[in-house]
């Protein structure tokens, strides 16, 4: 009897996790455009300051990896040169290089817009299997991602009236970083099963948090990184804790309990959470355009991650 209320117990709170991580993800974005509000800030600086935060973090997930399998009596599987070289191209591409085109992106399109294109990441991964594998894109496959990318077109028309070519600069910026991201995943797959998914997630992003403050010391003067309003410094720290770390950890909990699949469906609530937000706190228009072009961004997403 326990055993039986105990699993809908356990999914019920796998998807709260999976919902939670979907929304602080979300958070960046809004988080990002509040702090383009204030002088003296670009891509640069804010991503400096939200990986320099966020480093100690991802250091002590790799630590706990390792502490927690020692102490459950598992190996830990020791780094290969092969597996350094593959942390060094995931961090590269799955979050230096992401995050900086979608911190560049965010100073030209609306965060609803941003949260719309990087959510075409499944169709992305499809269309590079097709390209590298030649894995095959089914029918219905082809159809989503017609209906996703119909979704993204209908709102960015609507926000070219409103932007300009500027909106048509941003959104390839941020077209960029979810390409790059979906190279990360199509690659990760394999060293996510030799070396855990927390700890691939805190090494690569460790190497990430290293390459933008590398960025900046190369591009920036050094004594210039907190010559910032004080807002930016913290909305910079809420950025590396609530909008970074946090979600990463609520999602692999959400994994645990429910599966991959179902957490990415969960994360579904992830650009409607970004309009609402973008509505309260940036002002951003919540018109039919945009709604109209979330629900066929969510719907073509659902038929190619159910048809994979």
């Amino acid at each position: 009897m326990h055993s039986a209320q105990a699993a809908p117990q356990f999914i019920a709170t796998g998807l709260l996790l999976g919902a939670a991580g979907a929304v602080a993800f979300s958070g960046k974005a809004i988080i990002v455009k509040l702090a383009y509000r204030y002088p003296g800030v670009d891509a640069v600086g804010l991503i400096m300051l939200r990986m320099l935060m966020a480093l100690p973090f991802f250091l002590a997930i790799v630590w706990w990896t390792g502490h927690r399998a020692r102490r459950l009596g598992r190996p830990v599987v020791p780094l290969t040169g092969k597996d350094r070289l593959g942390i060094v191209w995931l961090g590269i591409t799955g979050y230096y290089l992401a995050s900086f085109l979608d911190f560049a992106g965010l100073a030209y399109i609306s965060a609803s817009l941003e949260r719309l294109i990087l959510y075409l990441n499944p169709t992305l991964v499809v269309i590079l299997g097709w390209a590298l594998y030649g894995r095959r894109i089914t029918l219905a496959q082809a159809a989503g991602m017609a209906i996703s990318y119909g979704g993204v077109l209908l709102v960015f028309g609507h926000e070219v009236k409103l932007a300009g070519a500027d909106a048509a600069l941003g959104a390839l910026l941020v077209l960029g970083s979810a390409i790059s991201y979906a190279i990360y995943l199509s690659y990760s797959g394999e060293m996510v099963q030799r070396l855990g998914s927390l700890r691939l997630v805190g090494l690569a992003t460790s190497v990430a948090c290293v390459l933008c403050i590398a960025q900046y010391v190369l591009l920036r003067p050094l004594d210039a990184a907190f010559v910032v309003a004080p807002q930016v410094l913290w909305l910079s720290l809420l950025n590396a804790t609530a909008c970074t770390v946090v979600p990463v950890l609520l999602v692999m909990m959400a994994i645990e309990r429910i599966g991959s699949g179902l957490a990415a469906q969960v994360g579904m609530v992830g650009p409607m959470s970004t309009i609402l937000m973008g509505g309260l706190l940036l002002g951003e228009p919540i018109n039919a355009w945009v709604l109209a072009g979330t629900l066929l961004v969510l719907l073509g997403v659902y038929v190619v991650s159910s048809r994979r």
